[in-house]
């Protein structure tokens, strides 16, 4: 994970909480003791402040939900892993980029995120057959106004750019059955087939 990692306990993540939680993970103590002080506004121990820090302290009761979920979670891994690879098979050759494994790494599918450059198509498609999608994330940090104040512009990053254009996360979660899985495949499938047709019909013409 490098020196420190960062794990979100979002309600919607995969190991999820039921409100707003996260963890650092690192094997320096001094690392360690700087991450507790800044989470509990600087304070090394009550009353006595070292960092200007901030109230970051998850509520217990999330740290004993957590507890329970973390039991099953590689149970839920497995089934999002499961449901993926039911995407993969059902998705294939549809015109559309697939999410993909790197070697090194075991992907758990926080979601299953597609592209393509017809994003908004594809959405509004899917919605039509009553398929929810979602965008994570429809902009690139280095365009967003926080950040403004680093100089970039568009066009500097290219990849981070198409990328923000193209993304769309088709449901996942632990419990999507092979069911569901081929109702939202047969939507996108649809989609490729009226795309393909289409272009077809525009190249007839454009030859006569």
């Amino acid at each position: 994970m490098g020196d420190m990692g960062c794990f979100s306990f979002y309600p919607g993540k995969n190991l999820g909480a039921a409100g707003e939680g996260g963890m650092v993970v690192t094997a320096n103590p001094d690392f360690a003791r700087t991450v507790r002080m800044l989470r509990d506004w600087g304070a090394e121990k009550k009353y006595h402040h070292v960092l200007k820090g901030y109230n970051f302290r998850m509520e217990s009761i999330q740290g004993a939900i957590l507890r329970v979920k973390l039991r099953h979670l590689e149970k839920w891994t497995e089934a999002r892993r499961a449901a993926a690879k039911r995407y993969d098979q059902l998705l294939l050759d549809c015109g559309i980029g697939l999410p993909k494994q790197m070697d090194y790494a075991r992907h758990v599918y926080h979601i299953y995120a597609v592209r393509t450059s017809e994003r908004t198509a594809l959405q509004q498609a899917l919605t039509a057959q009553g398929v929810q999608s979602g965008i994570h994330y429809p902009f690139p940090v280095h365009l967003l106004p926080a950040f403004a104040d680093l100089g970039y512009q568009a066009g500097q990053f290219p990849h981070s750019e198409r990328a923000a254009n193209e993304v769309l996360s088709l449901p996942m979660f632990a419990e999507l059955t092979a069911e569901q899985s081929a109702i939202v495949s047969a939507a996108v499938r649809e989609f490729d087939r009226e795309r393909t047709a289409l272009a077809k019909n525009v190249a007839s013409v454009a030859s006569t």
